[in-house]
């Protein structure tokens, strides 16, 4: 049975919450309402037969806030809560990073991956340079951990993927969401690379607003995908993928099973049954996070991501 340490906790983030009652098959409806995630509640409920992935179990958790541990431990039965981060050292097979604001990852990151524990981070996995080279620099001396947004695993696109080749030649994707770049711009990239089967970007350029973000990204093999995150409109996650044949959309609303999905393939990978997700299509999505935000700051500049050494 592996033992798997679940931390951190940021606002408006259930992932914690919601990914140890996936992994341990267990969650409190009525706590997880009341604490402000109705929405977690109802698709575990729906989901309920499937709940729990074998030979796995969330056993330690840590938060910055006592009573926040406490909850997530009674939300999935997870038996111990650990006063400290680095009290995981040494009682666990792996960590999970369950908070998804980026510029706490490496700190948050380091005590595990300087101990050799196998890491899964929250999306996205960096928002700097200096960050992303910090994670790349600990690719190339072995470490063990994987990063990504679920939607790389989301059922919808897969679904697109499976039929792509019908639509010819892909020449445009739009994608469009609710939010904003920083902490949901990686959610339409990982679809939509991993719907084209991860092809390589070589420019960006952010050609929005505040709160009104329009990223464009132009790829190696000369697709164009224009990324749309809107503060104000109603929540959606949607991919549209145009081919010289036909045209297809995702409509992405099965959160359970693209987290289920995610959570197996980590798992999967501990256990040496799979490999992990490759640390170069991370690190490609993450050079056109970073990028378009350089681009915003320097008031529309295309960001030529070969040129900048990524």
């Amino acid at each position: 049975m592996l033992k798997i340490g679940m931390i951190g906790m940021s606002p408006g983030n259930a992932h914690p919450y919601s990914w140890s009652s996936i992994i341990n098959g267990t969650f409190d409806g009525e706590l997880i309402s009341a604490i402000g995630y109705p929405a977690v509640a109802d698709y575990l409920q729906a989901n309920i037969d499937t709940l729990g992935i074998p030979g796995a179990s969330v056993s330690h958790v840590w938060s910055q806030d006592l009573e926040v541990s406490q909850s997530i431990a009674k939300n999935a039965g997870i038996p111990f809560v650990v006063d400290k981060l680095e009290d995981l050292i040494g009682e666990v097979d792996a960590v999970i990073l369950g908070r998804d604001d980026p510029e706490n990852h490496v700190e948050m990151a380091k005590p595990f991956l300087d101990a050799g524990i196998p890491l899964f981070i929250d999306k996205p996995l960096v928002y700097s340079q200096e960050d992303l080279d910090y994670f790349i620099e600990q690719h190339h001396l072995g470490k063990v951990f994987m990063s990504c947004s679920s939607m790389r695993y989301s059922q919808e696109c897969r679904t697109v993927k499976t039929g792509i080749r019908s639509l010819g030649k892909i020449h445009l994707v739009t994608a469009v969401g609710k939010k904003d770049w920083k902490k949901y711009g990686v959610h339409l990239l990982e679809a939509l690379f991993s719907t084209l089967g991860d092809p390589k970007p070589v420019k960006v350029q952010h050609i929005g607003e505040e709160d009104e973000d329009i990223v464009l990204v132009t790829f190696e093999n000369g697709i164009k995908a224009t990324v749309h995150l809107f503060k104000d409109i109603c929540g959606t996650f949607q991919l549209s993928f145009f081919g010289d044949k036909g045209w297809k959309i995702a409509d992405i609303q099965n959160s359970y099973s693209m987290f289920r999905d995610n959570l197996i393939v980590f798992i999967d990978a501990l256990r040496d049954e799979k490999p992990y997700l490759e640390f170069a299509k991370t690190a490609a999505i993450m050079q056109v996070v970073i990028g378009a935000k350089e681009s915003f700051e320097n008031g529309g500049k295309v960001i030529n991501l070969e040129k900048h050494g990524r």
